[in-house]
């Protein structure tokens, strides 16, 4: 079973109103407590890689904010490319100032030489989806609001070159990542040039079970989906165009010209991550996508040793995709 994902054992207790085994717990007085997640990182500066981050608030209504990183290469005379970073963790634990995301953000925004604005969207149960997906485009719109360089920040104003946007994201950030570009293609936000999408194991479902859903990963697909379920109770279920891309009828019409899905072999959610790929070839969406695959490795490795070979892989073949325009 994964590492991640503990033993995947469905919670069978009468003691709670929801319980997903290791990362949730909401009460019956409806307060939830997170099990993951909780410890909050300083921004500053980096001292392993000279990147510099802050904190943003987006959103003085909701609190939506995000945290900004830049590495140590960005001039204003040479502006660098931007990664619009959502973060995983089941739409209902984490956030981008923890010690699994904080650290790796900083090594992929050296790697990768980006700016990267890293969303901290609202969780369910308390704030269900659509929400997270609300919050999530208002982000978008708040960094095209720099395109001109006279933007609420003066990071981006500098530093953001909004001609070349990259959507990224984990397990459920990847989730995020592909509706936010399904919308873009649907609604151009003016100021902004999306070019490539970031999917690293993404989190995707369906009703119907495939590849190793079918097997080795039966049980653990049901412990997963809990996730899905407790985050969008108002949605179509595990069919919900959202969660499972099959079912998206605008599918074709995603906003930019390259995709990079990023599995891993051990991972309960590679077959979704292949069949993605397959789908968009399939769609007649026009843009090129690519597969990379860590072997040996499990669901979102690099957050747990993001200084690791395969990490470091990883961060290189980002770094690839973001800054060569004539290749995927």
């Amino acid at each position: 079973m994964s590492s991640v994902f503990g033993s995947g054992e469905i919670s069978t207790s009468d003691k709670y109103l929801h319980e997903i085994i290791g990362f949730i717990r909401v009460h019956k007085d409806g307060h939830c407590e997170r099990l993951v997640g909780n410890r909050k990182l300083p921004a500053g500066i980096d001292s392993s890689t000279g990147v510099q981050s802050k904190d943003v608030v987006i959103s003085p209504e909701t609190n939506v904010s995000a945290r900004i990183y830049i590495p140590k290469t960005a001039t204003p005379n040479r502006k660098l490319p931007v990664m619009i970073y959502f973060h995983g963790g089941g739409f209902v634990v984490e956030s981008t100032t923890t010690p699994l995301y904080h650290p790796t953000l900083n090594h992929l925004t050296a790697k990768s030489n980006v700016i990267t604005v890293s969303v901290d969207y609202r969780l369910g149960p308390e704030y269900p989806l659509p929400i997270g997906y609300t919050d999530s485009w208002e982000a978008i719109q708040w960094v095209a609001s720099h395109g001109t360089g006279h933007g609420p920040d003066p990071w981006l104003n500098k530093f953001a070159d909004l001609r070349k946007v990259f959507f990224a994201g984990d397990s459920a950030g990847a989730n995020i990542a592909h509706n936010m570009a399904i919308r873009f293609g649907s609604y151009p936000i003016a100021g902004l040039n999306l070019e490539g999408v970031i999917l690293l194991h993404p989190y995707f479902g369906g009703v119907n079970p495939i590849g190793s859903e079918l097997g080795k990963h039966k049980q653990l697909k049901m412990y997963t989906d809990q996730f899905w379920n407790l985050a969008n109770p108002l949605g179509r279920g595990l069919d919900d165009p959202m969660f499972n891309p099959e079912k998206n009828p605008n599918l074709s019409g995603l906003g930019c010209s390259k995709i990079l899905v990023a599995v891993a072999e051990k991972d309960s959610f590679r077959d979704r991550g292949l069949y993605y790929k397959e789908l968009m070839e399939k769609s007649g969406w026009p843009g090129k996508i690519k597969m990379i695959e860590s072997k040996e490795k499990d669901h979102v490795f690099f957050l747990f040793d993001h200084i690791s070979q395969n990490a470091c892989t990883l961060y290189i073949r980002i770094c690839t995709f973001i800054n060569h325009q004539s290749r995927v």
